[in-house]
């Protein structure tokens, strides 16, 4: 028999009640394409690049190997070049490619040109176009068929791909010695230790990041138990105040809905966790979360960092570079500060919104992103339309739904549990026993109005943490502007004082402040001392040098 007279319908046999199918007298599986592609995104996700290749290089080698004994044991042929030659036919047959009319064998000088190739399609459909070929099963089975027909070992790489833009697959099949060094790093994939190398290299790396989160996760838990026993982070945040609630609530709904949020808020304010938690509430929470300060880029670079950049693109890009856009392939990019992204930029972003697409820096081919993104900004972006810095397009894109983080000063709940919170992981970073706060450090933090939001009340805890001399924070670790703060009048948990009721308060913090001065307290409160003589007397208080008080909430 020739090659050439190969019929698929005789090669086929089918069992219906069996169960069973042959082909060319060996039992066969029909695959879906798709899950063969499903198969193939998962291997690189979990276990990287080279462990996937790996993989499905040699389970192509020993698929053909194994159908290149099923074709010399059950087909009695003209010549052992027919049987040779047989192979890319039953490959074609099996729906795996299809070859060009006319085309030569992988050993000759031209290789063999396929087209309507599975795994380049699949490789497209997945990841989108590559920089390098990607049909590696079709390699690995053509190299095994070869190596088997031809008696010593053939390994068979492409030089052009469908995957990565080219019109047709090109497999050119070569002996070590003829490849010699010009392709040596892709011969490794066909090596049988190199299996195992790889999956150990990912294996090692997933064990040691496992490791290593759960280990941080043992440490902040004995950490939040030893500073406040009472301390909840539902969804991760913390969230006592009624403001927080809500918007927590309302993230968490959000999340499950796979479009663009604006998270509005003061600098500080806790908008990247709010992000975060959108991002780890979702059904992206397996794929990566980057988040990107505009404003700290410029505008040629903030280009590049966001779409990449192609080898040559502009002085010093030495080699391809995928951006962040494609790095957070399947998962959340954060555009942190998008109200500081220039009118050029603005109309990028807006297309690849649009579009779902990018183009790196100096290529004029898009690549399909699969992305969620999440904006966030201190400023008012509706007067940036309204004065024309900002466009009306690319914020309505943006603020398909608008999350707004309240300042801190009017989530006062927030702010002792907070406290404790940020005490317990600057402590655990400085490697420090603290226990937590006294009462005066602690009624100062909620006196004071906290114009930097959250961060700021992070910096206040580590320096605190860094000056304390025993095992808790005391009222002398904190910053002056906050040892100096008066309680700010605040109408709490729905009701309204009496003015009375802060009048008192207020003259007693001051006179707490002044050490029980009350000629320095009248003076500072603009008020004369026979005056503050007669409140004090009313609240009972007369004779003492410094009163102490409980505050009324």
């Amino acid at each position: 028999m020739r090659a050439d007279d190969l019929d698929h319908k005789e090669l086929l046999e089918l069992d219906p009640e069996g169960g069973v199918i042959r082909f060319a007298g060996q039992r066969a599986l029909l695959l879906d394409a798709v899950a063969m592609g499903l198969l193939r995104k998962y291997l690189v996700e979990n276990f990287g690049l080279s462990a996937a290749r790996t993989v499905l290089t040699q389970f192509g080698f020993a698929h053909g190997w194994r159908m290149a004994d099923a074709m010399q044991s059950d087909f009695k042929w003209s010549s052992d070049e027919d049987w040779r030659r047989a192979g890319t036919r039953i490959h074609a047959m099996e729906g795996l490619f299809r070859v060009e009319p006319g085309n030569k064998d992988p050993l000759s000088k031209e290789g063999v040109m396929l087209v309507a190739c599975y795994e380049a399609e699949q490789h497209l459909l997945h990841f989108g176009r590559a920089d390098a070929p990607m049909c590696w099963t079709v390699c690995g089975l053509t190299s095994g068929y070869l190596s088997r027909t031809v008696g010593k070992e053939i390994y068979v790489l492409e030089d052009r791909c469908m995957g990565k833009g080219d019109a047709a697959c090109r497999l050119l099949g070569r002996t070590r010695e003829e490849w010699s060094d010009e392709r040596a790093e892709e011969l490794r994939f066909f090596k049988p230790n190199h299996l195992k190398q790889s999956l150990d290299v990912s294996l090692h790396r997933v064990t040691q990041t496992l490791k290593a989160a759960e280990r941080k996760l043992r440490e902040r838990r004995r950490a939040l138990v030893r500073v406040g026993r009472n301390i909840e982070e539902p969804l991760g945040i913390v969230a006592k105040s009624p403001p927080m609630r809500h918007l927590a609530d309302l993230a968490r709904r959000l999340a499950k809905v796979d479009s663009t949020v604006l998270i509005t808020g003061e600098s500080g304010s806790g908008k990247e966790r709010i992000a975060r938690l959108v991002h780890e509430e979702s059904t992206r929470a397996a794929g990566p979360f980057i988040a990107v300060n505009c404003g700290a880029i410029t505008e040629t670079l903030l280009e590049s960092e966001l779409f990449g950049h192609a080898h040559g693109a502009f002085t010093g890009a030495t080699q391809d570079r995928p951006g962040l856009f494609e790095a957070a392939n399947s998962g959340t990019l954060l555009l942190d500060e998008v109200g500081e992204v220039s009118p050029g930029m603005q109309v990028k972003l807006l297309r690849t919104l649009q579009e779902r697409e990018i183009r790196r820096v100096g290529e004029n081919k898009s690549r399909p992103v699969d992305v969620r993104v999440l904006a966030a900004t201190n400023r008012e972006l509706a007067h940036g339309v309204a004065g024309g810095s900002f466009r009306q397009d690319l914020y309505y894109r943006l603020k398909v739904v608008e999350l707004h983080v309240p300042p801190l000063r009017e989530r006062r709940d927030d702010v002792l549990p907070l406290a404790r919170v940020l005490l317990a992981d600057a402590a655990l970073r400085m490697k420090r026993k603290i226990s937590g706060l006294a009462p005066a450090a602690a009624d100062q933090l909620l006196r004071y109005h906290w114009p930097g939001n959250v961060r700021e009340l992070e910096n206040v805890m580590e320096r605190a943490v860094a000056l304390a001399r025993g095992s808790r924070i005391e009222l002398e670790d904190l910053p002056e502007e906050i040892r100096q703060a008066f309680p700010t009048p605040v109408a709490s948990k729905g009701k309204v004082r009496r003015l009375d009721e802060i009048e008192r308060d207020y003259i007693l913090a001051a006179l707490e402040l002044n050490g029980g001065n009350q000629t320095h307290t009248a003076a500072q409160l603009h008020i004369g001392a026979a005056t503050l003589y007669r409140k004090l007397k009313s609240y009972g208080l007369v004779g003492a040098k410094h009163a102490p008080h409980k505050r009324t909430h």
